[in-house]
């Protein structure tokens, strides 16, 4: 199907407004967080190409957080040192807070952004849904059942933990759907890859909405 000369001028529009709202909006924050159990440093460019630099001390979190970035194009630098002699529970949890930190920074007030994301990821035999919205509203609906307590080291429990963390921190809702699944890391990657997929989708300049926020309410 041809598209009209019309159509391809409104497209072009379209883009050069994106471009335009992006050149006078950087996206971006660098947030740390130290507690007595943690000291966490997160810097995020919402509008990268997929860089990434994790040193957790949690190596299977580090992987997933280069799944966030990779397939969400967010440029992420995650430096964490904590109690992990312990467990891994306070790291895993505070970095989750603090991405959700520079998240709720770097949109701002969210304008112009389309504000809904879902993705439905494949990993072999897992199959998982993510839908997003950010809403201002921080809400959790969890479907994951991961088989094992553990892949590898990673107790699997704190993979819930993490994204309670972030939504509270990023005022998001979040439900995640498990659809089929039988391998604990396969289920887990899915998910990270969906909820990248879908934080993608959500946080794009959308250019029909010209800078203004998406809510009827007018408010986020």
């Amino acid at each position: 199907m041809q598209i009209s000369d019309r159509e391809a001028s409104l497209e072009g529009n379209r883009q050069n407004t994106s471009l335009d709202y992006l050149a006078k909006n950087t996206r971006t924050a660098s947030v740390s967080r130290t507690t007595g159990e943690t000291d966490v440093q997160v810097e995020l460019n919402i509008d990268g190409t997929g860089q990434c630099q994790a040193d957790t001390g949690i190596p299977f979190l580090d992987h997933m957080l280069h799944q966030i970035s990779s397939h969400g194009l967010f440029d992420l630098n995650v430096k964490a040192t904590g109690d992990i002699e312990i467990d891994d529970h306070h790291t895993n949890e505070d970095v989750g807070i603090t991405l959700g930190m520079a998240l709720a920074e770097a949109l701002g007030d969210r304008k112009g952004i389309v504000r809904f994301g879902h993705f439905i990821a494949p990993l072999d035999e897992a199959l998982v849904q993510v839908a997003l919205d950010f809403s201002g509203r921080p809400h959790l609906s969890y479907g994951l059942e991961i088989p094992t307590q553990r892949v590898g080291t990673y107790d699997t429990q704190l993979v819930r933990e993490f994204f309670v963390a972030v939504i509270n921190h990023a005022q998001m809702t979040l439900h995640i759907r498990q659809l089929d699944g039988i391998n604990s890391h396969h289920i887990i990657e899915a998910t990270f890859k969906a909820f990248a997929r879908a934080m993608r989708m959500a946080t794009e300049i959308d250019p029909r909405r010209a800078g203004n926020i998406p809510s009827s309410k007018g408010v986020l």
